[in-house]
């Protein structure tokens, strides 16, 4: 019988980028099989692209529900073990739950949930399956950041001072300028994205980053968006100030409309001693910066990096490692969790990001509404 995992899709079929970022990912280390799926809820076009991709076709199911009963009906050592969560936000929650509550490992993209309250039912159902849950924050699979955690943890930059955490993106601008378009995305409608489009998609992100790489926890925060035309419910660019604590400050600020920007997530930690800096186009360089020394780079794969940024690198230094890579970072710490081996707290973001993440989403919306305040996280 085979060693590896047995892996369910749940959306992520045709041209979906998530789609193809989480098979590459879950192939790259050898520990996953794809065994069964609902890539589309179009049942020819589910077939047809997984013969397109040679994933055998006896269990690709016409819906979820059809998933669940058909895979629970087989004998736990032939079920599928994992499911990944590739759907519109809408579909996180009842799926996760659904899966959660029939034994089922998970592993979901972001944001987790629509609602914080979602995300807190969730939580419980999880602490009630007692199975592996993994959030794909994506980012936190870089070996670069994953050295900055450690380097972090370990005192290199001593007390902290301020955060700085950015996303920008400009490739919805040719959507939210043409009226019919933007009425027809589902990234732009409440009902399937949730409250939040620019802080939800890519806002938790850099809100993600900043508490993986810190440790620490943002307390309350005061958010201004731009909804950019009369009748768009959804915000498409904003700055959120923070308050971690009252010696610590700092900003996220995110953009879905920032023209010519690519996939720009950067950050910066300052702290007493020194300040790291990482830019997501540029991972293979994290910048520590000094008052008194010449700025240093550390790049991956050499001895000098910690255990967790060396257990993320595949290939000899000088040979770049990018996105692919740094998903299936985060699906060989699920693998390992699955298994019951040991792993690093580090290696996947968790069902409490996944609370947190709402959080701040709900709280950058609230601040907002209610006039740019400042308000409190849980």
């Amino acid at each position: 019988m085979s060693k590896k995992i047995r892996l369910g899709i749940l959306g992520g079929g045709g041209d979906s980028l998530i789609g193809v970022l989480h098979r590459v990912a879950s192939h790259i280390n050898d520990n996953y099989q794809i065994t069964g799926a609902v890539f589309n809820p179009d049942f020819e076009a589910n077939l047809a692209f997984a013969k397109e991709i040679d994933v055998p076709t006896d269990r690709i199911y016409k819906d979820f529900d059809t998933f669940i009963t058909e895979e629970m009906k087989l004998p736990k050592e032939e079920r599928i073990q994992v499911c990944s969560v590739l759907t519109p936000n809408f579909l996180h929650f009842p799926m996760a739950k659904t899966l959660l509550e029939n034994g089922f490992h998970v592993i979901c993209e972001k944001p987790m949930t629509t609602t914080l309250e979602e995300a807190k039912i969730l939580q419980e159902a999880h602490k009630k399956a007692g199975t592996v849950f993994a959030l794909t924050h994506t980012y936190t699979g870089y070996p670069m950041v994953r050295q900055m955690r450690e380097m972090i943890k370990a005192g290199a930059l001593g007390k902290i001072h301020k955060v700085d955490a950015r996303y920008y993106q400009g490739w919805l601008n040719p959507v939210i300028h043409d009226a019919e378009k933007r009425a027809s995305v589902w990234r732009l409608d409440p009902k399937k994205a949730g409250i939040s489009s620019c802080m939800g998609d890519i806002g938790v992100h850099a809100f993600n980053l900043i508490e993986y790489t810190t440790g620490l926890q943002i307390q309350s925060l005061l958010a201004d968006f731009n909804v950019m035309y009369d009748g768009n419910q959804m915000d498409l660019d904003g700055t959120v100030l923070l308050r971690v604590s009252d010696y610590v400050k700092g900003v996220i600020r995110s953009s879905q409309v920032a023209t010519g920007e690519e996939n720009g997530l950067a950050i910066s930690i300052y702290g007493e001693k020194a300040a790291f800096r990482w830019e997501q186009e540029r991972p293979n360089f994290l910048y520590k910066l000094s008052d008194t020394e010449p700025t240093q780079v550390y790049k991956p794969g050499h001895g000098y990096n910690s255990a967790l940024s060396l257990g993320g690198t595949k290939l000899p230094p000088g040979h770049p490692e990018g996105i692919f890579d740094s998903m299936a970072n985060i699906y060989l710490g699920a693998a390992r969790a699955i298994r019951g081996e040991n792993y690093n707290d580090g290696e996947f973001p968790t069902m409490t990001d996944g609370v947190r993440g709402m959080n701040f989403i709900e709280a950058t919306v609230a601040s907002h509404r209610n006039g740019n305040v400042w308000v409190a996280m849980e």
